[in-house]
């Protein structure tokens, strides 16, 4: 003789606690991939590098500059970016590479742009 359990209910509840679990697993947003990778070689790979898609041991950096400083590398044939550097003068003007004065600007406060710089209480300079 078969016998047959018709669900109770515990079983439909706890169908349906799964049901929701995994609605809200599948629709939260997938992680977010890190501005740079340093794979388990050592190498450093930003969105630029054709490897970067690849990397799946990785370590994760907010810049390439603080992978480069860990200990990591660059790939073959890539070079540093150059940041461009805001120069708050002594006097409180904030210089960037365009001001007449960058140049002579040799005791300053460095800055990763203008706007940072005006946000310290800087000041532009006089056109």
């Amino acid at each position: 003789m078969l016998f047959v359990q018709k669900p109770g209910i515990k079983s439909l509840i706890c169908a349906m606690a799964l049901g929701a679990l995994s609605a809200q697993v599948l629709a939260a947003d997938p992680p977010k991939d890190p501005t740079v990778k340093k794979s388990d070689a050592g190498i450093c790979h930003d969105a630029s590098s054709s490897s970067y898609g690849n990397t799946k041991k990785f370590t994760p950096f907010n810049s390439l500059d603080e992978c480069v400083k860990s200990g990591g590398k660059l790939p073959a044939g890539k070079t540093m970016p150059v940041v461009e550097v805001v120069k708050k003068s002594e006097s409180g003007i904030c210089h960037d590479k365009t001001s007449a004065s960058y140049e002579q600007t040799k005791k300053f406060t460095e800055f990763k742009s203008v706007d940072e710089c005006l946000k310290s209480g800087g000041k532009l300079p006089k056109k």
